[in-house]
């Protein structure tokens, strides 16, 4: 029989804390039909009491509204502090009957208040306020109780009734974990009763401390733990508290197992109840940790820390056995027999004394534990104020190393710290979360701390620290812990073990982030370390001349994990907001002049890279270049850029000869996607969602998705697509031929690969004829139009060349048909004049495109005089003024002329004729 059996929970008597109400079980989902649901409450006192001012409200995750409130007033538990609300037909019975499939199977909540009932009601929406206790459960199948668990629960996911777990029915059980910590475990229903509480099942290759008696040094004490065969051999240690020195070690013996259960006889001088010590389990054999030798800073596989009366152990033995932990403290009262203490806590980490209890000794059985007397862990404060509004979840997104300070002014050291951060920006629990610090003298962790049981402020920080770091860590280390460089410092994930357990070598799975740094000139020492957690990329260095006080290296170019770019020396802010320095201005004028990758064609040479054009000498530090792939959502590469425009005016980013800057190792260009120049937070830039006219600086997009097209919306036009049968052999690229205007598609074409040279753009050179007539209401457009003047006036060459170019697909676009003329006839389209190309292959293929001959009817359409005519929109104008002011110069001259021969026809009135000379003048003239 194994350790792991049923054990009921308990805690010591010396924890402090007024008894309490609590939902203690659940049992939301029966199999077949829902006949034997029931809420279970519990009061810690263990006795009679009172639930006057209690209100049971049952809330529903779809539409997070009350479904069932019931109002506790005249009731009471029973005299072991049990009350039960369930079905009717449930044994035993409930104080409160419910009808059958009442209690609803998730994602769903049951919160306990103790405020006036009046205030509670069904339909509500969910509220925290006068919350005392609350438990918020889904299944697999259902999920979406991320709303309620963020409200009542903050910074705890939602359980899990796993309906697999068992044969048979189960329910969702409190159960104590380590000292005031509570969670839940799926186990038998057991209503009205203990709860079945199981701890956790030891691996096979880490022995776990089951029992320990310590002596008080009248009798032999003794250590009881777990069988593993795969660990082999084994050493007990024991070790003095005050000096941090071996007092005595010993062979574990395997072939003494009984049950799965090893017992080690402990000299009665060496594990004293009134003075502070530890007990710790290493791999290896006792000669490897002779009596007074130092503490091994070697991890152990185990291991347990007690504080004497008024004896507390030193802080080094402390952080280097239970790291983040804190020691057991025994009680003044020193019995005869000495100390029995027991593992009754089902907490999955391991190296916490909070997990032992006094309780019976059991040698070889399963540990009997008390029954427990003290309340949860409150996370609301009962009568307080509502939880913050709901906020948007933060997606896959874990937690980053924020903030590091290795080396502090002074020989104390006194100041390091470690600050990690939740991109959630609010309570979140460190469950399963390991911190390791590696030294690249040996690529090994020296030290290794599990961050289980703790949470992160409510804005999603949590520091680790010296123990006179002000504000006060909530993990301490010695002081001089985090070493100085060159090292590193890995965050992982690993809810079953240290993740060194699992991994030979520098572990990667499950690593969550990581940085290196070093020390002036040991860069080359880290190299081990650099190419396992942060591959490419070079360690960062904490300069201490770079600010007159202290420094940190501090996140602040994005959320993209063990990317050391993000990193920049900057003032220490401990659970405070990064203190960045400004980025430099955006470089004016640099845009995006090329982009080849490696998919457009099979030929040899055919490499990925994307060329910029700009001003030369121009800085391009602030910018940041990003490729999307269309398959994938995200970016396939996010890349800050480092250099400087060359005297020639160009930057190349690739893999091609003579690249200013390499893509990073590994990375893959997409066939279908975008690239993107961005002036902003590396994270923004990443994300590509949250663009702004200021900081997209150009953009490409060669794809027809339109889940990009749409993520991109600051891009103007259409997109454009690689051609490759507008080379005839060679590398192909895409080509901006147009200087200055930028996320435009009219401006690019498809071309031969020219990086780092000016880019082969359409020529007149290879132009050839072109003679076409396009009729609206015909197959040849997207849309049908009633009237091709609009096509002009909107859509304009554009139109023409994308039909030209579904034809061809030989690269045509815009840029191809600045020789021709348009003219719009009875609503048919008639092109006419020269389009230009690339070489004469294209030539070829395009002529072989637009040689088609038009019908009868698009024959006469077209044949007929030409009204309208245009070259441009400014061409079409001053034509159209033109006409206008001949037309007015004809009328004028005509109505001269008139009036000339009409004055020279009229016959000349003798009567009134004067004889003036002046007058007769004036008559000729």
């Amino acid at each position: 029989m194994s350790w792991a059996c049923v054990a009921c929970l308990g805690l010591l008597a010396a924890v402090s804390g007024d008894p309490c109400l609590i939902i203690s079980e659940i049992n939301a989902d029966n199999p077949r039909l829902d006949t034997t649901e029931f809420v279970e409450l519990y009061h810690t006192g263990g006795q009679r009491a009172s639930l006057d001012g209690y209100t049971l409200v049952f809330y529903n995750g779809n539409g997070n509204v009350a479904y069932k409130v019931l109002d506790l007033k005249g009731h009471s538990t029973d005299d072991r502090g049990f009350f039960l609300v369930g079905s009717v037909d449930m044994l035993p019975k409930p104080a409160i009957l419910l009808p059958p499939n009442t209690v609803q199977n998730g994602p769903d909540a049951v919160v306990l208040y103790h405020t006036s009932a009046a205030r509670y009601g069904e339909r509500m929406n969910v509220t925290s306020l006068g919350m005392v206790d609350a438990v918020v459960y889904m299944t697999r199948r259902t999920g979406g109780a991320e709303f309620l668990a963020e409200t009542l629960t903050p910074g705890e996911p939602a359980f899990v009734e796993d309906e697999a777990a068992l044969e048979g029915d189960e329910s969702i059980e409190r159960c104590l974990l380590s000292e005031d910590r509570w969670g839940f475990q799926v186990s038998s229903p057991s209503p009205g009763q203990r709860n079945n509480c199981t701890p956790p099942a030891a691996p096979a290759t880490i022995p776990v401390i089951t029992e320990l008696k310590l002596g008080a040094g009248l009798v032999d004490g003794f250590v009881e733990l777990t069988e593993a065969p795969g660990a082999g051999p084994l050493a007990l240690v024991v070790l003095d508290g005050r000096t941090d020195r071996v007092s005595v070690s010993v062979d574990v013996d395997a072939g003494a197992s009984r049950n799965g259960l090893i017992s080690v006889s402990v000299a009665k001088d060496y594990m004293k109840g009134d003075e502070s010590g530890a007990v710790a389990v290493y791999g290896g054999r006792a000669s490897d940790f002779p009596a007074g030798s130092q503490l091994s800073h070697i991890q152990p596989l185990d291991a347990f820390v007690f504080a004497g009366p008024g004896n507390k152990p030193s802080a080094n033995l402390t952080e280097t056995l239970i790291p983040g932990r804190e020691p057991y403290q025994l009680s003044n009262s020193l019995r005869e027999g000495g100390f029995y203490l027991s593992r009754c806590g089902v907490a999955t980490w391991a190296r916490d004394p909070g997990v032992f209890w006094e309780a019976p000794q059991t040698p070889a059985q399963p540990n009997q534990c008390p029954w427990p007397k003290i309340c949860p862990h409150s996370n609301v404060t009962p009568g307080g104020t509502d939880s913050p509004s709901h906020l948007p979840p933060w997606g896959n997104s874990d937690f980053l190393i924020n903030e590091l300070n290795t080396d502090t002014p002074g020989a104390a050291e006194d100041g390091e710290y470690i600050e990690l951060w939740h991109p959630s920006g609010r309570r979140v629990s460190l469950q399963g979360v390991w911190i390791l610090l590696f030294s690249a003298h040996n690529n090994r962790p020296y030290r290794e701390i599990s961050l289980s049981g703790h949470f992160t402020t409510s804005k999603g920080y949590f520091l680790l620290g010296s123990d006179r770091l002000v504000p006060a860590p909530s993990l301490r280390l010695p002081p001089n812990t985090i070493q100085n460089g060159p090292d590193a410092v890995a965050l992982y994930r690993s809810p079953y073990g240290p993740p060194s357990a699992a991994h030979r070598g520098i572990p990667t799975l499950g690593l969550l982030d990581a940085v290196v740094y070093r020390q002036r000139g040991s860069d080359r020492e880290a190299q081990e370390l650099s190419k396992a957690l942060t591959p490419g990329q070079l360690p960062l260095l904490e300069d201490p001349e770079v600010l007159a006080g202290d420094e940190a290296l501090s996140r602040c170019r994005g959320l993209y994990p063990y990317d050391l770019s993000a990193f920049s020396v900057a003032p220490t802010t401990p659970l405070r907001e990064n203190s960045c320095p400004r980025p430099p201005p955006a470089p004016e004028g640099v845009v995006i002049g090329e982009v080849a990758s490696g998919h457009w064609t099979n030929h040899s040479q055919q490499r990925a890279f994307v060329e910029l054009h700009g001003p030369p000498a121009t800085d391009l530090r602030g910018l940041v270049l990003s490729v999307f792939d269309q398959e994938h959502s995200g970016t396939a590469i996010t890349l800050p850029l480092t250099g400087s425009v060359d005297q020639d005016g160009f930057y190349v980013v690739g893999n091609v000869t003579g690249a200013d800057q390499t893509l990073p190792e590994g990375a893959v260009f997409p066939a279908r996607g975008a690239v993107v120049l961005c002036y902003d937070l590396f994270s923004v830039c990443r994300a590509g969602t949250a663009l702004t006219n200021s900081s997209l600086r150009d953009v490409l997009v060669f794809s027809e998705n339109q889940q990009l097209l749409s993520s991109l919306s600051a891009a103007r036009g259409r997109q454009v697509l690689p051609a490759a049968r507008s080379v005839k052999d060679g590398p192909v690229s895409l080509s901006r031929c147009s200087c200055c205007e930028v996320r435009s598609p009219s401006s690019w074409t498809s071309s031969s690969a020219t990086p780092r040279g000016t880019n082969l753009c359409p020529s007149a050179a290879f132009s050839s004829h072109i003679d076409l007539c396009l009729g609206p209401l015909s197959s040849d457009w997207q849309e049908p139009l009633e009237d091709c003047s609009g096509l002009i006036q909107g859509r304009k060459v554009v139109e023409v060349a994308d039909f030209l170019e579904r034809r061809c697909h030989c690269g045509i676009s815009a840029l191809y048909l600045q020789g021709a003329n348009f003219s719009c006839v009875s609503g048919w389209l008639r092109v006419l004049g020269d389009i230009q190309a690339l070489s004469d292959h294209q030539k070829a293929l395009i002529v072989q495109t637009s040689s088609v001959k038009p019908s009868p009817a698009q024959g006469d359409a077209c044949s007929a005089p030409t009204t309208d005519r245009y070259t441009s929109t400014a061409s079409a104008l001053g034509l159209q003024i033109g006409l206008i002011v001949a037309v007015l110069l004809l009328l004028s001259l005509g109505a001269a002329l008139f009036t000339y021969f009409y004055r020279r026809r009229r016959p000349q009135d003798y009567c009134t004729m004067e004889l003036s000379e002046h007058a007769e003048g004036l008559s000729d003239l």
